[in-house]
């Protein structure tokens, strides 16, 4: 029945007031705001979008080499990042690490910080020390060096061939930094371009090398790690951080055969290049690991950044050897440490 007079009025203001309150009227076909409106559908988009976990933080403690408090270091996904958070902890420039060794303080070639670092590493950073200078006439074909570099711009000596001529300079040592040939800075070369420079050199010539050593340490203990790891709850030993000197860093469980093959390609680098590079050998193998023959990865080595090595065909046979060997479980370890360089 129609409204009329007072009562329609007092009507009206109670559905006005109504609206004021609740700003919505229930309409035919609609359901109630009580039961399944608005607010429930808040809940439910809720419950679809929960707040992402954060990703466990990796921890990991650093001193310089030659001695020096026990830093923690963390949030960095790529070398160069790495160096800066070391440089950061200690307040110096990043320009000053030479290039970092894990579990020991001493010029150990054989544990360089590489693209693999285990969650339970101690990292340990070479700092710059004095410059040397020094004349070197190039009497033979080959100087006798293995080259590497530390991915954030500076290439230096990672192995001197017993016999040879840089072995027979005096000042020359493993762990020096090349800062320059003839003048000519070497700061932000990749070691296959240094290693390429002095391969030019002509026979008979006299050059000029400049070199930087790591600070020596003034004690033969340094701290060891505790064990106490903000890392330790993610994993055994096992696992490692891989990092390069571009992209993100990712957890991954070693792989035996993996390593087995990244260290066979890393001794033919070592033996045709003169240069010694664990990520470019992991990448090496991951351009081939996926591939059924050569010719595929041939190409895919010319369509990559790898291409900027000038691999010959017969090396990149050879590389694809050693990935065929480890795929098969036909590859042992190998012995790198007789090489011939050809610079």
């Amino acid at each position: 029945m129609p409204l009329f007079g007072k009562k329609a009025k007092q009507a009206k203001g109670a559905i006005d007031e109504n609206q004021t309150i609740s700003q919505s009227v229930t309409r035919p076909g609609e359901e109630s705001p009580a039961s399944n409106g608005t607010a429930k559908n808040e809940v439910t988009q809720k419950n679809e979008a929960p707040t992402p976990q954060p990703r466990p933080k990796l921890v990991f403690h650093c001193q310089q080499a030659h001695g020096s408090p026990t830093g923690i270091i963390s949030g960095f996904s790529n070398v160069k990042e790495l160096y800066q958070k070391i440089a950061e902890c200690y307040d110096m420039e990043t320009d000053q690490i030479l290039f970092c060794t894990l579990n020991t303080h001493k010029i150990d070639m054989s544990r360089l910080l590489g693209g693999q670092i285990g969650l339970e590493d101690f990292i340990f950073a070479h700092i710059k020390s004095q410059p040397k200078e020094v004349d070197v006439t190039k009497s033979e074909d080959a100087l006798g060096l293995t080259i590497t570099d530390n991915g954030a711009g500076y290439a230096f000596i990672k192995r001197i061939k017993e016999g040879s001529i840089m072995d027979k300079t005096p000042l020359i040592a493993v762990g020096d930094h090349i800062e320059k040939i003839d003048g000519k800075s070497l700061v932000g070369c990749r070691h296959f371009e240094v290693a390429k420079m002095l391969k030019e050199i002509p026979k008979g010539k006299t050059f000029t090398i400049r070199t930087v050593e790591p600070m020596k340490s003034g004690f033969s203990f340094v701290g060891k790690s505790t064990g106490k790891k903000g890392s330790s709850g993610l994993g055994t030993g096992k696992q490692t951080l891989r990092i390069s000197s571009k992209g993100e860093a990712k957890v991954e469980e070693a792989e035996e055969y993996v390593s087995m093959a990244v260290d066979k390609i890393n001794g033919l680098l070592e033996s045709f290049m003169g240069i010694n590079d664990t990520d470019l050998s992991q990448q090496i193998w991951e351009a081939g690991s996926g591939k059924d023959n050569p010719h595929d990865f041939a190409m895919a080595i010319d369509n990559s950044d790898l291409q900027d090595f000038g691999f010959t065909d017969d090396f990149v046979f050879d590389l694809w050897g050693a990935i065929s060997d480890a795929k098969s479980g036909r590859l042992a370890k190998p012995n790198i440490q007789e090489f011939s360089e050809d610079f």
